[in-house]
């Protein structure tokens, strides 16, 4: 049986065969080629040499372009772009391409893409539940790959419109000083090296991926910083048979400023100093070099330790959201706050990380009234 999206199979002799397309004929049937292996990984590494060529090789022939399926170009703008972008976005891309933008509209010739159909990929898009914001991510791809396609067909596309659905900004969850208090409360109480990384998290605003990839050496207690250097997934697995579909990845930062050296208030260094490990190499989370703890367990470690201070709505995220409310409340510098979330601009702070609380807008409104509001 072959992966998703990939035509490699195993054969009765053992051996592994990819097929790939290797053109078109004059009539619009699709030419196949062929690659053999002793392994998965061979046959996938030898289809992509070939796919490679085939995208590099003068080809003159238009009425074999125009009789092309849009998922060949979708498919080969996903090739170019492999080794251009973080694995993760490789991934992500991967997934929006054969998940969304094939399946619906992949097996319509270019002549046939429209404005129209492209609304209507919307609209399908919307119906089956998807936020607004992921089907901006999904038409944003769409996008890159439509101007792609257009290289090959100078000045014969029509002009395409892409209308992106609005996005409902949607109220972060944020505790409350009490609902932090008792959580911090209950954290600090038979605490372990979970339980002192998500405090950690609430006191710097790191995120879940930071956590979690997070060892002592990066916590430097005599300058009173933490460097913030890399970060962990767990991604679709492109490269491996079907018995491991997804694997851990530790990985740089997901921009060059998340990347970040965030200052450590006295109350954090102490807390530090009584979990450090002798071994700088451990992780925070396990105290030990060769063991880490990914995000998807501290989720649910996340999970029970909100159910057990009964918190309701309250994700890994909710932590790093109310770090910057409360750093807002005490009147922070909006630039330096933004560069200790690692955010690229003070704008993506005030825009999806500060939450004025009912309190703080009363005080603030209380102010009009010394000049006679």
């Amino acid at each position: 049986m072959s992966r998703k999206g990939e035509n490699i199979y195993k054969r009765k002799d053992k051996r592994w065969e990819g097929r790939y397309i290797k053109g078109y004929t004059p009539e619009g049937t699709i030419r196949y080629g062929y690659c053999y292996g002793q392994s998965y990984r061979e046959v996938k590494e030898k289809t992509e040499e070939a796919k490679g060529f085939l995208l590099v090789r003068p080809d003159s022939d238009s009425t074999s372009k125009c009789h092309r399926n849009f998922s060949c170009y979708c498919r080969e703008w996903l090739q170019l772009n492999r080794s251009k972008v973080k694995e993760s976005t490789y991934v992500k891309y991967s997934s929006v391409v054969e998940k969304h933008i094939v399946p619906k509209i992949g097996n319509y010739q270019v002549q046939m893409l429209s404005s129209v159909l492209i609304g209507q990929f919307e609209h399908e898009l919307l119906e089956e539940n998807l936020s607004p914001k992921t089907v901006r991510d999904i038409l944003t791809i769409l996008r890159s790959i439509l101007k792609y396609t257009e290289k090959h067909f100078p000045g014969k596309m029509q002009a395409l419109e892409i209308v992106y659905p609005k996005d409902v900004k949607k109220e972060m969850r944020v505790l409350t000083k009490e609902e932090q208090t008792r959580f911090v409360q209950y954290l600090i109480c038979d605490m372990d090296e979970c339980k002192f990384g998500v405090l950690l998290a609430l006191l710097t605003g790191l995120r879940i991926g930071e956590v979690c990839a997070l060892r002592w050496k990066d916590i430097r207690l005599e300058e009173g910083i933490i460097r913030i250097s890399f970060t962990m997934q767990r991604l679709k697995n492109l490269e491996q048979d079907e018995t491991c579909k997804t694997k851990v990845v530790i990985s740089t930062p997901k921009s060059d400023t998340s990347a970040r050296v965030i200052p450590l208030t006295k109350y954090t260094t102490e807390i530090c100093s009584q979990w450090k490990s002798e071994n700088l190499e451990a992780f925070v989370l396990t105290g030990k070099p060769e063991k880490y703890l990914e995000p998807r367990t501290l989720q649910y470690k996340m999970e029970h330790y909100t159910q057990e201070c009964d918190l309701e709505g309250v994700h890994f995220h909710a932590l790093r959201h109310t770090f910057a409310t409360r750093c807002v409340e005490v009147g922070f510098e909006i630039k330096s706050l933004s560069e200790i979330l690692g955010h690229s601009s003070p704008r993506i702070t005030l825009d999806r990380y500060v939450h004025s609380s009912l309190e703080l807008k009363r005080d603030n409104m209380n102010k009009l009234a010394e000049i006679g509001y």
